[in-house]
């Protein structure tokens, strides 16, 4: 049947999920956030595996909680984050290239022979950090 009036059409761009979080997991808001093999939402760490979602909306403290007892929101974007040292430093002859998470925070160029799971795609480096695109894995 045709409308008749306004409709209030939920949309989703795909830039944006919520996810229930691991349990014992606190994400803080402007974090890297991943998704576990079970599916459930964890910070950003040293860890094989792991999916980038993007960066936290806001805090998720599931720190007593059960796996999936609440959800964090996410946003996939271009965030700037802390960058590695030594020979993870990523420079600008690494724009369009991907990158792998370190923390929750910071991002290296290496897989850290085999330890760590992709970030997404660096798109600028500056003095203060790298601005990596959470979650595009192709360049």
């Amino acid at each position: 049947m045709p409308l008749i009036n306004d409709r209030n059409t939920l949309i989703r761009d795909g830039k944006q999920g919520e996810t229930p979080v691991a349990a014992s997991q606190v994400i803080y808001a402007g974090a890297i956030v991943m998704r576990n093999a079970a599916g459930n939402a964890v910070r950003g760490a040293v860890a094989l595996n792991l999916v980038p979602l993007g960066i936290a909306e806001e805090r998720a403290d599931n720190a007593a909680g059960a796996a999936g007892a609440i959800n964090v929101k996410w946003r996939r974007t271009v965030g700037r984050f802390r960058n590695s040292t030594a020979g993870d430093l990523i420079t600008i002859a690494h724009v369009n290239t991907q990158v792998f998470v370190a923390d929750d925070d910071q991002v290296a160029l290496t897989n850290g022979t085999n330890t760590r799971s992709p970030a997404g795609v660096v798109r600028a480096v500056e003095a203060d950090g790298v601005w990596v695109e959470i979650g595009t894995l192709n360049p």
